[in-house]
């Protein structure tokens, strides 16, 4: 089951993430104005601006993932150096690249294992834990926010280009 929330999930919130990405320079194209100049956009002057909040979205799954399946030592290292919107869909692209490499099995124990950051000095939390109570949590708060981002800068998203198509049989 963690590997269904953890990469299946996480990978539809980044292809949705991505969706809203192509719908922003979609419109930006119709509008006449370069897209990238909502990379900087931010909705406080205390915030993160769209580019670090999908920056952190990417890296919340990935290292969220590579912590729980003791893979640190083969997870995709990007430099925070995006600037462009096309960058930004190149690094999902990348995540989604790595979540797709993961197995199920990778995530057997997953309950015993132990798992943290470096800012946590020392502190662990289970695997399951650590998906569910703080990776996912993080990949939510910040993909919400550069959807709430883009559609405060006039790009037409809604609540279904946030939840993605669901698997209705």
């Amino acid at each position: 089951m963690l590997y269904t929330i953890a990469v299946i999930q996480g990978s539809k919130m980044l292809q949705n993430l991505k969706s809203i990405l192509e719908k922003a320079k979609s419109n930006a194209e119709t509008r006449k104005f370069d897209v990238n100049v909502l990379a900087q956009s931010r909705l406080a002057p205390d915030m993160f601006p769209l580019v670090r909040q999908v920056q952190i979205a990417c890296d919340s799954i990935k290292l969220g993932v590579a912590r729980v399946v003791d893979q640190m030592d083969i997870v995709p290292k990007h430099a925070d150096t995006e600037t462009t919107i096309d960058d930004l869909i190149s690094r999902i692209n990348d995540t989604l690249d790595y979540l797709a490499s993961v197995s199920p099995a990778m995530f057997e124990g997953a309950s015993e294992r132990r798992v943290g950051t470096p800012r946590w000095d020392g502190k662990t939390v289970s695997g399951d834990e650590f998906i569910v109570q703080y990776a996912l949590p993080n990949l939510y708060f910040h993909t919400t926010t550069t959807y709430a981002i883009l559609r405060h800068n006039g790009v037409d998203v809604g609540k279904q280009d946030f939840l993605g198509a669901l698997p209705l049989r």
